[in-house]
């Protein structure tokens, strides 16, 4: 089939090192070539290496040359999940020792050294993106903002999604009001 499929390989899964899945043995695009796919494995903090390898495989699939896997390689900066403490498994400074650093940061470098883009565009670009979060966040609180008050009844998230509720939502939206009931009495 003419199909890209990417591998983001940030090296974790939620808590454990990539290498428990092989990861230390091989790449997960050479694992492609047992399959008889094309594989290639890029800088996925490169957005142009990222773009490039994109669209050879885009090529690739529009002129039926079949399936490509594109294994990202790249780093996970943060926790996983808000339930996830990587300095529980990861040391203080690993972060630092990522070769090239960020990806943006490594294009707004790239680009201002070509000189295709400066310092000044990037200041205004950094002062224009603040101020539409801001009106966006303004704009959003409209709405409600958790714990104050403002917010949508606690039952309206489990409407209005499914013509008839499914029973699991069912028992979730029950157990929530259990919950809530101990925690919240009215």
């Amino acid at each position: 089939a003419p199909v890209i499929m990417n591998i983001v390989n940030n090296q974790w899964a939620i808590s454990s090192f990539s290498g428990f899945a092989g990861a230390e043995r091989t790449t997960f695009a050479a694992r492609g070539v047992g399959y008889g796919v094309a594989a290639l494995r890029v800088d996925g903090n490169d957005p142009l290496a990222v773009y490039a390898a994109t669209s050879w495989a885009a090529e690739r699939a529009r002129t039926n040359q079949g399936p490509t896997v594109i294994e990202h390689f790249t780093y996970r900066a943060e926790a996983h999940s808000t339930s996830d403490d990587p300095t529980a498994y990861r040391s203080a400074q690993e972060r630092e020792e990522w070769p090239l650093g960020d990806p943006i940061m490594r294009l707004k470098r790239h680009l201002i050294h070509r000189g295709v883009w400066s310092v000044e565009q990037q200041e205004q670009l950094d002062a224009e993106c603040l101020e539409a979060v801001k009106s966006v966040v303004k704009e959003a609180a409209k709405n409600g903002i958790l714990g104050h008050g403002l917010h949508q009844p606690f039952e309206t998230m489990f409407q209005d999604v499914f013509e008839e509720m499914p029973w699991h939502l069912k028992e979730q939206a029950e157990q929530a009001n259990k919950e809530r009931e101990i925690k919240w009495p009215s």
